[in-house]
Parts: structure tokens; sequence; C-alpha cells
């Protein structure tokens, strides 16, 4: 019985805690929406990747982060930055002639 409260009080303790905020990128032909984005340091984000037009990809090696997503099914994941700097993200999905300007940059403050 004791194991039992126990177990109620730690799913009860764990489902008080606020989800992380999303951040919304949208891809197309050759861009990412916003192409700048600003997070904590130490604070959990989740990254939520759409694209409107074909398969994307969001890589940031140093973050972590390897997201794909297609037209209607996003990918996302959620991280917890621990260092700040900047941080270059591309489309590792080859979607044309513009593909290799399809970049953004993280920041982590």
């Amino acid at each position: 019985m004791k194991n039992a409260i126990i177990l109620l009080l730690l799913a009860v303790a764990a489902s008080a805690q606020p989800s992380p905020p999303v951040v919304d990128i949208t891809a197309k032909r050759f861009e990412f929406t916003p192409n700048v984005v600003t997070l904590k340091k130490d604070e959990p984000v989740t990254i939520r990747l759409s694209s409107t037009d074909r398969a994307h990809g969001l890589l940031i090696d140093a973050l972590g982060v390897d997201l794909d997503a297609e037209e209607g099914k996003p990918g996302e994941v959620t991280i917890t930055p621990h260092q700040s700097g900047r941080f270059p993200a591309i489309c590792d999905h080859y979607c044309g002639s513009g593909h290799g300007n399809m970049k953004m940059l993280f920041i982590v403050e």
C-alpha cells in the first residue's frame, strides 16, 4: 500500500510539471521560417518542424537535433541546451538548386 501511494504521488508530481515551450519552424523550398531562433541555456524547449511542400530536415549538430518533416507530417524533439552560443542549422534533405542556402541560426543565451 505504501509503495502504491508513493507511485501515485510521483505520477501526480510528474504531471504537474509544465510542458516546455514549443518553437514552431516551417520549412519550404529554400527557407526556414523563422530563420533565427533564440533559446535559453538550461531550459527545455520543444522544436517542431513542419513542411509546406516536400521532405525537409533540420540538422543542428551541436545541439543534437536531427529532425525530419514531410508535408502534413511534422517532426519534433525536446532538448535542453546546456551551452551558450550561436549554432548554425541546415536542411539535410536535398530539395533542389537552392538547397545549399537553406540555413538558419539558433542562439542560446
